[in-house]
């Protein structure tokens, strides 16, 4: 809807910007203008100037900047028309008249709110009712109290084909707006109307401004399917609205953080848990209009869907979703649960601190894309290189901002010259020259299959240390701290086991002081969900105690030490003779750094003292 310019003035003339502030914030006088901590930046004194007679705010910290219509749509999470109808209200004048059009399907729509508003006070007080103790049953059962249960004003429906048609009718609502807000359903065989919600927990739809237009629910008994959402109508399309909308618009306006996980009960629990700013998609893959919702109320939302594959892979939907709207200073961060957690049962079994650690260790919407495309297809080849290169370059071009496209182009063409590095082992890093890595056969064998008739007993014995002391550096970081020139000298035959060794020396480089479950963590992003669990299963471990995470830090390592000196001495001892003829022939500091690297490499494994059950 267009308003007139005069009408937006005459609401800026009646309405102080300290009187819309002041509502959300503490302000301070200071002559004939007010300052605050700014809402829109982590404030720690106050930097936004608040100036009545000239009508705007003004920010001289992070540059926010606006009248009281910016400020509203910001802090609110209302688009142009609502702020204006908000404001309108606050300042007494009336709003514009509309066409009779527009006034008949505006009364439509709210005669729809009604009939849905009535729809939910008769689920709401059927749960509560003796009729609705199965419906009540199993939200307690999924740990829900009774006041997170009625802020959401979740409910029940009755297994009869007419409880709510019945009850509706009883108060004069027409069966016309019960079929058009989709509560009510045609039979094509005998034409009898029937209630589309039956034997469910009834969870309502809300708008921004809380109003319902729309209900999931969950089957209580074996009926399918298990999840149903309200059929489209004049005021629900699934892919433009969020569930929870409403009760998130206010904590995150104060956040300035938004959390979007899978379904209705994963709001749900993390409102039990004291998260309230989580929302949720309706059972589709997130659309661009849901993105550019998720934006009004923060600029980078958290995805945070659950850890399987069909999780993953609405997270790659949603990454590609949100790349041609892209647009300066909104973008998405990916959060990661462990495989096969979704948030309540993460909660349940680790605590609301597990969670906030997996949102701590999200990663930008950049390295999400490039790291999805990268597992999409071995690079073991040039021409594969080549066809990963060009796919994730294809990608920075569906970005429709040339400001932003132009950020991802350099941000992906360094990724590219990294990782161009890493395979051709040139010295990008203190672990040393990897100069052979790129000549070796990429394959994707089962590592710790050792039993493969393949594998003769000496092999499998030097893989199995292999795994050791990978198993060793994963469950003790803090073994990198000195070991970890020798561990990046090392040449490791087999390439997978070569590639996760570079890997772990690549993430505990860039992170000081990880814990074991953060390192697990980084390593399952990276794609070695099941090989982490296999080189730190029993069978690998069985004779390597000081390799297992309930080891002592001496206790690892001494282990460490002898291990890396039998099966590492020798390499180090070759590699540190070439490194100092290169240097007495061409004496550089390049040549010199890796001399005494290699030199520090040996000092560390030679110190070696014989540890019980080390193999």
């Amino acid at each position: 809807m267009n308003f007139a310019p005069e009408f937006l003035d005459e609401i800026r003339s009646r309405i102080r910007v300290s009187e819309i502030v002041g509502k959300r914030i503490k302000l301070l006088k200071r002559g004939n203008e007010f300052l605050a901590v700014c809402p829109f930046h982590n404030d720690t004194k106050p930097s936004l100037s608040i100036v009545d007679d000239k009508n705007f705010y003004h920010c001289f910290a992070c540059g926010a900047h606006g009248d009281i219509i910016k400020f509203t749509m910001e802090t609110e999470g209302l688009n142009f028309p609502e702020t204006i109808e908000k404001l309108a209200a606050i300042a007494g004048l009336e709003m514009p008249s509309q066409t009779p059009e527009m006034r008949l399907r505006e009364n439509r729509r709210k005669t729809l709110k009604d009939v849905n508003e009535e729809a939910c006070r008769f689920y709401e007080k059927l749960l509560w009712s003796s009729a609705g103790q199965d419906g009540l049953f199993y939200l307690k059962n999924r740990g829900l109290s009774d006041n997170v249960i009625k802020k959401y004003r979740l409910g029940f429906s009755l297994g009869g084909r007419h409880s709510l048609k019945d009850a509706m009718s009883q108060k004069g609502i027409d069966l016309s707006l019960l079929t058009e807000a989709g509560l009510v359903r045609v039979s094509e065989q005998n034409g009898d109307h029937y209630d589309y919600f039956r034997n469910r927990v009834m969870f309502p739809i809300s708008d921004r401004r809380g109003q319902v237009i729309a209900f999931g629910a969950r089957t209580i008994g074996e009926s399918q399917p298990k999840y149903l959402n309200s059929p489209e109508t004049p005021l629900f399309q699934k892919g433009r609205i969020l569930y929870g909308i409403s009760q998130a618009r206010e904590s995150s306006s104060q956040q300035k953080e938004i959390i979007v996980t899978e379904g209705y009960m994963d709001v749900i629990a993390l409102a039990e848990a004291g998260i309230t700013n989580a929302v949720a998609p309706l059972g589709t893959a997130l659309t661009e209009d849901q993105i550019n919702e998720l934006w009004r109320l923060g600029k980078e939302p958290f995805i945070c869907f659950d850890g399987d594959e069909a999780g993953l892979q609405a997270a790659v939907r949603a990454a590609d979703r949100a790349l041609p709207v892209l647009k300066p200073g909104h973008s998405l961060c990916f959060s990661i649960l462990p495989p096969g957690e979704d948030p309540d049962d993460l909660i349940k079994r680790l605590g609301i601190g597990a969670f906030k650690d997996v949102l701590t260790r999200s990663v930008s919407l950049a390295d999400f894309i490039w790291d999805q495309e990268f597992r999409k297809r071995q690079t073991n080849t040039p021409e594969r290189l080549a066809d990963f290169f060009k796919r994730i370059r294809g990608k920075v071009k569906e970005i429709s901002d040339r400001g932003v496209q132009e950020a991802y182009r350099d941000n992906i063409e360094q990724k590219i010259r990294q990782l161009r590095e890493h395979l051709n082992g040139f010295e990008k890093t203190k672990w040393g020259n990897n100069s052979n890595y790129s000549s070796k056969k990429w394959h994707r064998p089962d590592p710790f299959d050792t039993g493969s008739s393949k594998i003769n007993a000496s092999n499998i014995m030097a893989i199995r240390q292999k795994q050791i002391i990978l198993a060793a550096f994963i469950n003790h970081p803090g073994l990198v701290e000195d070991f970890g020139e020798a561990l990046g000298y090392l040449d490791f035959v087999d390439p997978f086991l070569d590639k996760l060794r570079l890997d772990i020396l690549d993430i505990t480089s860039m992170e000081q002081g990880l814990e074991v479950s953060e390192i697990q963590n980084h390593l399952i992003q990276r794609g070695y969900d099941k090989e982490v669990g296999g080189i730190l299963n029993s069978r690998v471990l069985r004779h390597a105690a000081f390799a297992r995470s309930n080891a002592s830090e001496a206790l690892a390592k001494s282990g460490v030490r002898e291990l890396l000196s039998r099966i590492g001495k020798y390499q180090l001892e070759e590699q540190l003779s070439a490194a100092q003829k290169v240097v007495e022939q061409d004496f550089n500091e390049i040549n010199w750094n890796r001399f005494t690297s290699l030199r520090a490499a040996l000092v560390a494994v030679n110190d070696s003292s014989n540890v019980e059950d080390v193999l």
